[in-house]
């Protein structure tokens, strides 16, 4: 098979999985679901793995595979494949993660009445995001950015039968809703400025646009490229959990743990990243669009990690730390270091997933308890799952050699050397972070694994270790967790990996500053351990050591005498009740007004009832001409008769 035809490979094989497995799962049973999706990701990854080293050795791809719609001269809508190194990294990580979770999802869903469905719809979550990031142009870019929505809508809220479940994944659809209306918008600026919605032809004109303005409210002139660039970052902000658009996401965790790692680590919540990447053509030109994005990011990324500190349920930690490494990965967009966003987006992929992952080893252990305050001690039943989610916390951490070292430092260089308005506030809210991170990192994992066990009595006679179809994903994503630093942050940040897939304008980004100094991943490590953020992240880690392994009294008493601190964090910035007192609420009232004025009073007051009245009092009134009486009659007719003469005396 050639490697062109292996294009359509990648998406449709599990797709074809996700339709054997959906449509057909009662008669394939458990165990054919399970094969026919699984075989369907890992072909999809194999063939990911020959394109890249096709396109690694030089070569690309750009066209058409099918056309689907033509209106007028210019709006051609077509599905397109963009084969380049930016694609084929993440072909690469979402299929590998993918993959794992399929396989993790056999130990950990084979008791679930929706096996099957289950099977077919993360299968289908893969084809979609796949579609995503092979698109050659927006219309398919846009598909696939609503089918990850609308899968993940349908894996959150799995079990059905649960209210809050059936909540997450309302307020999921939602909020990504209002992100999605900014990136259609933008989307249709491009279209009506630039004549075409195809990457390749939207990027080589952009230039031409950057002087262009266009009037919005006041009849103020706005640059063009800003305005399509804030717009398709309000998308990125939805599909990536970006302030205030973020509140979605941990709410989330309702849907199997499985779906977190899935969603949460590699595919959709990265769409806004890669999304941005794909874009840097256009964000290369708007100096207020990346410093706009370097401090939403910023703000993310040490809020959101503040939240992690309090937070008790085990997958709500890890939930929460995906909202500040997104926002990391958001501050390195804002400082034109795409490529150091990808390398973060790869390695937190692998960690994260972990995480997900062993946090759920250890749910299924525990009988599905998710309270860190019920654990405890489980480091000597499973230890297999501990030695993987030390691994991850590492990583999450940033202590070398771990992968979550090399990115977030680089992320902390290259907004250092930033010069955009806001720069300052990033780089001490990465900074901070680090420290925070650790802190929240280690916490989770000495509540969960170290200390006396706190279970009940039932609960710790049947603890065990995870069966191999759990443990071994574990296993598999360890491995890049440690290694995928020391590779890759050579050839993806400081060298040429990225090629012409991402645009970095001279002058606009830190990267030829680091490239200078960069002397080997050696020097590297080195000059790290010496720097400011390891000794945060070794502080972060002593004092959750010193907190939950030795002063154990001692965070309650702090949550106690933090007062309105502990509360403003327990209640999450009060953003969902602003959301459900203003936003929700406003709608309801506005609903409610409308309907009581429009409804009510107009339509059914005025129009059907009023109506009915006014042809029921003109009933009324001429109801009394019709008296039965002959000469009130021969009167009427004498009457008209003496009426018509008079008008043919007037006339002539």
């Amino acid at each position: 098979m050639s490697v062109p035809s292996l294009y359509l490979l990648v998406p449709l094989a599990p797709l074809l999985g996700a339709v054997l497995a959906g449509f057909f799962g009662k008669t394939l049973g458990k165990a054919g679901s399970h094969t026919v999706t699984i075989l369907g990701v890992a072909v999809s990854l194999i063939a990911s793995m020959v394109i890249a080293q096709d396109v690694f050795a030089g070569h690309s791809f750009n066209g058409t595979v099918y056309q689907w719609l033509t209106m007028g001269d210019s709006s051609v809508f077509e599905v397109g494949f963009l084969i380049d190194p930016l694609t084929v990294t993440m072909m690469l990580v979402v299929n590998f993660v993918s993959l794992m979770v399929h396989i993790y999802t056999i130990g950990y869903m084979h008791e679930d009445d929706g096996y099957q469905r289950f099977f077919s719809y993360i299968s289908l979550f893969t084809f979609s995001m796949l579609m995503l990031v092979m698109a050659n142009n927006f219309v398919q870019l846009f598909f696939g950015w609503e089918a990850v929505g609308l899968v993940s809508y349908l894996l959150i809220g799995f079990w059905y039968t649960r209210p809050t479940a059936i909540y997450a994944n309302l307020k999921a659809f939602l909020v990504n809703r209002v992100g999605d209306l900014g990136f259609l918008l933008g989307i249709a600026l491009i279209q009506a400025h630039f004549g075409s919605l195809d990457y390749a032809t939207v990027f080589q004109q952009a230039p031409d646009f950057a002087r262009d303005t266009i009037e919005l409210c006041g009849g103020m002139p706005v640059s063009l490229i800003t305005v399509i660039c804030l717009l398709l970052f309000v998308g990125a902000m939805g599909k990536s959990a970006q302030m205030p658009l973020h509140v979605w996401l941990p709410d989330s965790m309702e849907g199997p743990t499985p779906i977190s790692a899935l969603i949460h680590a590699a595919t959709m919540v990265t769409a806004g990243i890669f999304m941005v990447s794909r874009m840097s053509p256009l964000f290369e030109l708007s100096p207020t669009a990346r410093s706009t994005v370097l401090v939403i990011g910023a703000c993310t990324a040490l809020f959101m990690a503040f939240l992690g500190l309090i937070q008790n349920d085990i997958k709500r930690v890890v939930a929460y730390s995906t909202l500040s490494q997104l926002g990391y990965m958001t501050v390195a967009l804002g400082a034109s270091a795409y490529p150091v966003a990808i390398f973060h987006l790869g390695t937190h992929a692998f960690f994260k997933a972990l995480l997900f992952l062993g946090a759920g080893s250890v749910i299924h252990a525990m009988h599905h308890e998710q309270d860190m305050r019920k654990m405890g001690g489980l480091r000597r039943y499973m230890p297999i799952t501990y030695v993987t989610a030390l691994i991850g916390s590492l990583a999450l951490a940033g202590i070398p050699p771990f992968a979550g070292f090399f990115s977030k430092d680089a992320i902390i260089e290259a907004v250092r050397a930033s010069h955009l308005p806001g720069s300052g506030f990033a780089s001490f809210a990465v900074l901070s972070g680090v420290f925070v991170t650790a802190f929240y990192s280690f916490r989770m994992l000495f509540m969960t694994f170290h200390g006396k066990p706190r279970m009940d009595h039932h609960t710790r006679e049947h603890l065990h270790e995870s069966p191999l179809v759990i443990t071994l994903p574990l296993i598999m994503l360890a491995i890049p967790s440690v290694i995928a630093g020391w590779i890759f942050i050579g050839p993806m940040v400081m060298g040429d990996y990225f090629g012409s897939s991402i645009t970095l304008l001279p002058g606009t980004g830190a990267l030829p500053e680091m490239r200078e100094a960069w002397h080997g991943v050696g020097p590297f490590v080195v000059e790290g351990v010496q720097s400011l953020p390891f000794w945060l992240a070794v502080s972060g880690i002593a004092l959750a050591a010193a907190l939950y392994l030795k002063w154990t009294h001692i965070p309650a008493v702090i949550a106690r005498e933090s007062g309105a601190i502990y509360t403003l964090l327990d209640n999450k910035y009060y953003f969902d009740r602003f959301n459900e007192v203003f936003i929700a609420g406003g709608a309801r009232c506005l609903g409610q007004g409308l309907w009581k004025l429009g409804d009510v009073k107009f339509i059914d007051g005025w129009i059907v009832n009023g109506s009915a009245q006014l042809v029921g009092a003109l009933s009324t009134r001429l109801r009394r001409i019709q008296t039965g009486y002959i000469y009130h009659y021969a009167f009427a007719m004498i009457f008209g008769v003496f009426f018509l003469m008079s008008l043919w005396f007037i006339k002539a």
